[in-house]
């Protein structure tokens, strides 16, 4: 089999370099595990913070070890009486093309009930329940909110704007990185308004599409979004912090919102969150976004790489913001029987 490792830490910007490639014996499952042929991979920007030796809420990367993230594969082999042969499971060890896992570290999803596997990366996996416990329980949106998610093209950003539309927002505003993109939020998500960030300063072109504030921002970029979120907030507005891409590869660490004191007398409710502490909220993500993907009511653009050792520069990609929606890499082939 063959893997992807972190073969150095990066200096800002990650390169080719910083990844090697590996190939050594298949795995075999031990009691308890099952081995597993994967599909799909994930590839996400908190993966950049795991490249660093730093202290956070999740273990860096080991040098000279694979990395991981999501994905979603077939079982091949099993010594756990409840996963037979033949299942598919999400679980947390891609970058691989064979992995091992604990029975109890995988999720058995339905391959029917999904148009692709790779959704269960995307719209139906950690990135939709991302956008639907930032939207709904941190960022507390409310029927009639104005809403303003930065990013909006990507994975996550993607799928808030759809959620806030369907729960009854009364505008939805999103930023992206080129024409294309904000034609996509407009013409095919469904946005009232978009803006291509490089055009102008954001907190210009926020104001001119949000002329009463906002009620509720998404972040995931950070930097000057945020600031410029800060400024046409209203009265008691609420921000989900998810991520803050643009200053990922920084060297140098950030300067604060300069406008912050704002939050003081706007009275703003700023807060970070994970998505791993939220898993209790699955079911009810799988039932609500579930059933409007069954009704049409809701997609997920995706941007699939084929092979692993494409992994490095779709992941960089990533970080260059070259997809629309879920950059996922495809691993090995689907099943033939997907029932």
């Amino acid at each position: 089999m063959k893997e992807i490792r972190l073969a150095s830490r990066p200096a800002g910007w990650p390169t080719a370099e910083n990844f090697e490639f590996a190939e050594l014996e298949t795995p075999t499952p031990g009691d308890g595990q099952v081995l597993i042929r994967n599909i799909y991979m994930s590839v996400d920007p908190y993966m950049r913070g795991r490249m660093n030796d730093t202290k956070s809420y999740i273990a860096p990367f080991e040098v000279g070890a694979p990395l991981d993230g999501a994905a979603i594969g077939e079982v091949v082999a099993s010594n756990a009486a409840k996963i037979p042969v033949g299942a598919v499971v999400a679980h947390g060890l891609g970058w691989r093309e064979y992995a091992v896992a604990d029975a109890n570290r995988v999720r058995v999803v339905d391959p029917a009930a999904a148009p692709t596997l790779s959704a269960y990366l995307g719209l139906l996996g950690m990135t939709g329940l991302t956008a639907y416990v930032g939207l709904l329980d941190i960022a507390q949106f409310r029927e009639g909110d104005t809403v303003f998610v930065s990013g909006a093209a990507g994975a996550v950003g993607s799928v808030v704007g759809q959620i806030a539309k369907l729960r009854g927002a009364k505008r939805v505003i999103g930023s992206a990185g080129s024409a294309e993109k904000v034609r996509h939020l407009v013409d095919d998500l469904g946005f009232d308004a978009a803006f291509n960030y490089k055009d102008a300063p954001v907190r210009e072109q926020l104001r001119a599409a949000a002329p009463d504030g906002i009620d509720v921002y998404f972040d995931n970029v950070g930097a000057d979004h945020l600031e410029a979120a800060i400024g046409s907030l209203n009265k008691f507005g609420r921000v989900a912090l998810c991520g803050a891409i643009a200053q990922y590869n920084d060297v140098n660490p950030p300067a604060a919102p300069r406008n912050l004191a704002l939050a003081v007398g706007k009275e703003l409710n700023l807060r970070g969150f994970i998505v791993g502490n939220h898993n209790h909220r699955m079911p009810d993500f799988l039932a609500e976004v579930g059933g409007w993907l069954r009704e049409g009511r809701i997609s997920a653009r995706e941007t699939v790489v084929e092979g692993l050792e494409n992994a490095p520069e779709a992941f960089l990609g990533v970080m260059r913001g070259e997809n629309t929606g879920k950059m996922v890499v495809k691993v090995g082939d689907e099943p033939t029987v997907r029932s």
